[in-house]
């Protein structure tokens, strides 16, 4: 069963908001995943949606750990979304995944299947146009284009260093990884 518009499925993870300081919360297959946050993690997301803002017109907006239903068995926190300004200025607790024009992960140690497997799959099923990965342990980031049922048939990966330029619904967004943080490994 996916998550309709009108709302029948409501969040399961707002039931569960502020239970677990200092860890994502998302249900990935079925199953609640708590992840430790990680300082490369939260200066990458910043660093992204600082270059997103200035590059949205005011129809747009970003929001980052807003819970999005896909399936019963699937709901996840997006790092960063990009949706019609209008929706995310109603400030709720979830959002219908048919509003993601763009969606970013940014990979940890314990999301790497999810983000390059799992996600790539739903956040495709569903339509979103464009999924970014940025990957801070191999200092590169996934492009992802043209969903389809199975995956996004349009993938490249460049490594951190470059500007990268991708063409969305909301116009070309460039995004430069030069001053991305590399994990340097445990």
């Amino acid at each position: 069963m996916t998550t309709s518009e009108d709302g029948r499925l409501r969040s399961q993870l707002s039931r569960m908001e502020g239970m677990f300081p200092g860890y994502r919360t998302e249900i990935v297959e079925g199953n609640i995943l708590l992840t430790p946050l990680r300082p490369f993690h939260h200066e990458t997301i910043m660093r992204v949606w600082a270059q997103l803002e200035r590059q949205l017109g005011p129809e747009w907006a970003a929001m980052s750990d807003v819970a999005v239903p896909f399936t019963d068995e699937n709901e996840f926190c997006p790092d960063l979304a990009v949706i019609p300004a209008e929706e995310e200025r109603r400030n709720l607790s979830w959002y219908p995944a048919d509003l993601l024009e763009l969606a970013v992960e940014v990979v940890s140690p314990s999301s790497v299947r999810n983000d390059y497997e799992v996600k790539d799959r739903q956040y495709a099923a569903r339509g979103v146009p464009h999924y970014l990965i940025f990957d801070p342990m191999r200092g590169e980031v996934g492009i992802r284009w043209n969903p389809g049922p199975e995956g996004y048939l349009g993938r490249d990966t460049i490594p951190y260093g470059q500007q990268i330029t991708v063409e969305t619904g909301i116009g070309k967004l460039a995004l430069d990884t030069a001053a991305l943080p590399v994990d340097p490994g445990e």
